[in-house]
């Protein structure tokens, strides 16, 4: 009987290990839940995922509601894919404030600004949402960390005196990382200015790039107070003849000179070049701004009086909160280069803002 027993436990035992052996019962690698449309996506590691919001509008600039995952379509380089994540639900924001207070900001201008983000703090976002402030002026300064304690961001905007240049570009490029780094699936971030870059080390051209390669929204609000109609003429160039302070000689560090340039400092170029400075400078930079937002998905807006900043971030707000949310699986391309997204609406005359590309690298 001992001896049949035994024989017995062989034979399980070689059973057992045959059966662990099989391709079929062996225990497959998990994978991640490509379904969860808050996993967000990847472009250093490998796209697994391209995460796009949109905003649609009809002809009135009035969001459009109700629309289905089959009213769009989406194409990248010019190739149809296949949405796979959709959603149309209020979603929470990790949303990043970037402020201008250089000294053109004194006065109304910083008053109105503080109040109507306090305004959109307290009252247009939602509770789930949290959010960090950058200020900047000769350059950028991070005056609250991520939170979602309305008191500590109203702490932070309070007390604040306007002074000296405008370092915008390095302020996006140190916020768009710290939004970036947000909890939420939706990041956002909006810019107050009223006038051009005069101080900083990068150009927008690196701003626009970092932009490419992030899933930032990107919002700007310019504050340009002279119309069109009435701007000032370009500053003529001074007769020819004796120069009144020669170039500097070599050696001669550079300064400023007593009198105005003749080569005014375009934005884009970053940087600060108090010899190039002129009248027209301080004027907000409305190319760079859009330079910023458009390929994000976001917008530029600009006001011609600091009393609209209250209804212009309400809107960013209001936005935000009425977005649909597109999902589609990449081919994993890590190639550095660009690759453009269209979204696009089947039989509606809407109007659709998204994304326009990103950075695969």
């Amino acid at each position: 009987m001992p001896h049949r027993i035994g024989r017995l436990l062989s034979v399980l035992a070689a059973l057992v290990a045959v059966l662990t052996a099989s391709p079929g019962a062996q225990q497959q690698p998990s994978s991640p839940d490509r379904s969860r449309p808050d996993q967000p996506f990847r472009f250093r590691s490998g796209i697994e995922l391209i995460n796009v919001t949109a905003t649609v509008s009809d002809q009135g600039g009035r969001f459009v509601g109700g629309l289905r995952k089959e009213d769009f379509v989406v194409y990248e380089d010019d190739q149809l894919v296949e949405i796979t994540q959709f959603s149309a639900e209020r979603v929470p924001v990790s949303l990043g404030i970037v402020l201008d207070t250089s000294g053109s900001m004194a006065g109304d201008k910083i008053r109105e600004a503080v109040a109507a983000l306090d305004r959109f703090v307290d009252a247009l976002l939602d509770r789930d949402d949290e959010m960090f402030v950058y200020r900047f002026s000769n350059y950028p300064t991070l005056v609250q960390g991520w939170t979602n304690d309305r008191q500590s961001m109203a702490r932070a905007l309070d007390h604040i005196t306007p002074t000296g240049g405008t370092a915008m570009y390095d302020a996006v490029v140190e916020a768009i990382p710290l939004a970036a780094q947000g909890r939420n699936q939706k990041k956002a971030l909006v810019v107050i200015s009223d006038g051009n870059d005069t101080s900083s080390r990068g150009s927008i051209r690196e701003v626009k790039q970092l932009i490419r390669e992030s899933e930032v929204l990107i919002y700007a609000v310019g504050i340009d107070g002279e119309p069109a109609a009435v701007r000032r003429p370009a500053q003529p160039l001074p007769p020819r003849g004796p120069i009144p302070i020669p170039l500097p000689f070599p050696g001669r560090p550079r300064g400023r000179f007593p009198f105005q340039s003749l080569t005014p400092q375009f934005g884009g170029q970053g940087g600060n070049a108090p010899w190039t400075r002129n009248r027209s400078d301080d004027r907000v930079n409305v190319a760079a701004l859009r330079d910023m937002t458009d390929d994000s998905g976001g917008r530029t807006e600009i006001i011609r009086n600091a009393r609209d900043l209250d209804p212009a971030t309400a809107g960013i707000a209001n936005e935000l909160s009425k977005q649909y949310y597109l999902g589609y699986p990449s081919a994993g391309k890590k190639d550095g280069r660009w690759h453009s997204i269209r979204v696009e609406l089947k039989n509606a005359p809407y109007r659709v803002r998204a994304r326009r590309g990103y950075v695969a690298s």
